[in-house]
């Protein structure tokens, strides 16, 4: 089949899809090409600083029963852990109290309701900083377990040489069914951009799962005061401001990773997600457009290659060969990846994954655009 006998809709329609496909073999070959591939550096310095781990919890007694001590029991020579109950109405302080005597190095702040004072995770997160003893900050939830003791000391080996960021990777306990399989590979593909991007000394975001910074840089940027009045944010929006070129590392050793347990039903997630993609309209311009491009020229790829094939079924040949460089690409870059980051078993449904991922962007992505500050964390 010629070109030539394309009619000018089909032309048009075949352009866009190349141009679909250039920008997103860009993303692959320039941008996540630098995970999937990344050679981790030697530890950056032996000494083990002092570090102060902060947790604010909110009802969270069964996460805290589940979860506390693995955090409690680091093989660490000097660290404490903060908990700052934020307003329960749970059996959570009796715990904590209980676990204090135990564990001496386990600290809790206990806040209280206040109409005229509402509070809220950025608030709870703030007050624990303000009690750390030490200026090295680690930060995980209440519902996340790391999977070593040697979880502070790998990420705190990665500061040093004016690294005042280290990020870290919180992947979702697998399990089954459709949902969890999504959770699992949307979690990758922020991992996977969010990594990226600091790998290419562009830093957009960190995850509050597993993220460590300096106190003194908590201060210099004014803590949470630009995005008070967010819901969300406490991670990726700090972090946006704070990072540049020179100041992050990454640690993604599999003793770091930060096991979070999944939501297990369609409502308590997307309620999740319609939170959390609140916070993507308040970045820097140039991330902003560094996301958007990417998810535009997805949507465009998919669109233009339905749209080939229903104007005009002679284009299939060539349509079939953009989708196949397409498809084999991000399989071979997605799969190094993956690999990195433990969890290869998406790579069997890339393509099914993929185009959910489309669907996803397109409702939380657009929700998130118009949805005014959330009430609840």
């Amino acid at each position: 089949m010629m070109l030539e006998s394309l009619g000018i809709v089909s032309l048009i329609i075949l352009g866009l899809l190349v141009v679909a496909l250039m920008a997103q073999l860009h993303y692959f070959y320039r941008i996540f090409w630098k995970l999937a591939f990344y050679k981790p550096s030697p530890s950056l310095k032996q000494e083990c600083e002092p570090v102060s781990v902060i947790i604010a919890a909110r009802n969270e007694y069964v996460n805290l029963e589940r979860n506390l001590r693995g955090i409690l029991e680091q093989d660490y020579p000097n660290f404490e852990v903060i908990v700052v109950n934020d307003c329960s109405w749970d059996d959570s302080q009796k715990l904590l109290e209980q676990m204090q005597e135990e564990y001496k190095h386990l600290h809790v702040s206990q806040l209280f309701e206040q109409e005229k004072y509402p509070t809220g995770k950025k608030f709870a997160l703030t007050i624990g900083i303000k009690a750390a003893k030490h200026d090295l900050l680690f930060f995980t939830d209440a519902d996340c377990t790391p999977a070593s003791n040697q979880w502070l000391r790998q990420m705190q080996s990665r500061f040093g040489h004016g690294k005042d960021i280290v990020l870290g990777y919180s992947p979702y306990n697998k399990k089954g069914g459709l949902l969890n399989l999504y959770i699992r590979f949307e979690t990758f593909m922020t991992a996977l951009f969010y990594l990226s991007m600091s790998l290419k000394k562009d830093t957009f975001m960190g995850v509050g799962r597993n993220l460590a910074y300096r106190k003194d840089l908590f201060f210099k940027h004014k803590g949470f005061a630009n995005h008070q009045h967010i819901m969300s944010g406490d991670d990726d929006l700090f972090i946006n401001a704070a990072a540049n070129k020179n100041n992050v590392a990454i640690e993604i050793s599999e003793e770091t990773f930060v096991f979070s347990e999944p939501k297990k039903d369609f409502a308590s997630w997307g309620k999740q997600k319609s939170r959390h993609m609140t916070t993507g309209k308040y970045y820097k311009p140039s991330h902003k457009l560094t996301l958007g491009i990417y998810y535009s020229s997805l949507f465009l790829f998919y669109g233009a290659l339905i749209a080939a094939l229903a104007v005009d079924l002679q284009t299939w040949p060539i349509v079939v060969g953009i989708f196949a460089l397409r498809f084999i690409s991000q399989e071979i870059i997605f799969y190094a990846a993956a690999k990195k980051l433990k969890c290869t078993s998406i790579a069997g449904a890339l393509i099914f994954l993929d185009v959910m991922y489309m669907f996803y962007l397109m409702v939380y992505g657009t929700k998130g655009l118009f949805t005014k500050n959330q009430k609840e964390w």
